[in-house]
């Protein structure tokens, strides 16, 4: 027998196929900047100088991690790529960059054309609602090296900040006061340790108590993305710093914005713990430390301003029904 790329799992027809089913919903994501289309051996982005006066260039690479196995269990392949474009999203714009265009990376042990167009679909979706191009990506096929059934994904995010505009907690001062607005749930850190404590006792097609739907449904809910709360705040509050809250929690994220000399103290008791973060809890029997280091438990953004500008702060949110809650200080 002739040895070939495809006797060696590795379908070049399946490769094609995927970047013709996708082109049609990575340009319904193009705006007069992107240059190019899909297929070429680079992606070309011309920025509007004269909106810019002195530009920063921000940029971050992120994936899901673990959530990734929940999809598959589901089979539900349309949610992740949102959840990582928001992520990504989130990680600039908390700097007080507009996020710009966006680039993806998926790798499968087998090529499935119709599961890359789920995943690419959702990226879509998010960076339409971002207002973001997907101006390019990579599609890889790695027998061998993952699951036939399975597949990871990274993406990279670029955005643009004035200088004198950049959000880095240098503001920062003792007596200042956090703000903490809802997640919709673990967004993507912690699955590892959720599914190590959830997935013995349960299915992901169970509804355990308490839950308004199944534990899939639930583990898949999309990270939210903050870019509209996080602009709305910077056009009328005098923002000090933003911490998007992601693997290391409240504290693990936000002291990355307090300057060293300074500390930060939390109310535990100022928000309502979602039910899905009690139900790990109680289901593994973990710390309340624990549960606080690694999942955001009900907290995605905080933004961190002046104690004279809270009552402002909240009103800004409630206008874009982002209600806010004061859970903490700095000292």
């Amino acid at each position: 027998m002739e040895n070939t790329y495809k006797s060696a799992g590795v379908n070049i027809k399946a490769g094609d196929e995927t970047v013709e089913k996708i082109k049609s919903l990575a340009k319904s994501t193009f705006n007069k900047n992107v240059l190019s289309g899909i297929g070429h051996f680079g992606a070309f982005y011309e920025i509007d100088l004269k909106k810019w006066k002195n530009p920063v260039m921000v940029s971050s690479v992120d994936g899901v991690g673990t959530k990734l196995k929940i999809a598959f269990a589901m089979d539900k392949h349309d949610t992740v790529g949102q959840d990582l474009v928001n992520h990504c999203v989130n990680d600039i714009a908390v700097c007080g960059a507009e996020p710009q265009y966006f680039m993806d990376y998926l790798a499968f042990g087998k090529l499935i054309p119709a599961k890359a167009e789920q995943i690419i679909k959702g990226f879509s979706i998010a960076c339409k609602e971002n207002n973001v191009a997907l101006i390019g990506g990579e599609t890889a096929e790695m027998p061998g090296l993952y699951d036939a059934d399975e597949y990871d994904i990274s993406g990279t995010i670029v955005g643009i900040v004035e200088r004198d505009k950049v959000i880095d907690g240098s503001k920062v001062k003792k007596g200042d006061v956090l703000i903490g607005y809802a997640s919709n749930g673990l967004h993507t850190n912690g699955y590892s340790l959720a599914r190590k404590v959830l997935l013995e006792k349960y299915s992901v097609h169970d509804k355990p108590e308490g839950l308004n739907s199944s534990l899939g449904e639930e583990l898949l809910r999309v990270h939210k993305s903050y870019l509209k709360l996080i602009s709305e705040l910077k056009e009328k509050i005098s923002i000090n710093a933003f911490s998007h809250i992601t693997g290391g929690g409240i504290i693990g994220n936000t002291k990355r914005v307090v300057p060293k000399n300074l500390k930060i103290k939390i109310d535990w008791n100022a928000w309502t713990v979602p039910t899905i973060f009690k139900l790990i809890q109680k289901t593994g029997n973990i710390s309340d430390e624990e549960m606080r280091e690694v999942f955001n438990i009900g907290i995605g953004l905080i933004a961190i301003v002046n104690k004279n500008e809270v009552d402002k702060t909240l009103e800004a949110g409630n206008q874009i029904n982002e209600n806010g809650v004061v859970i903490g200080e700095i000292y």
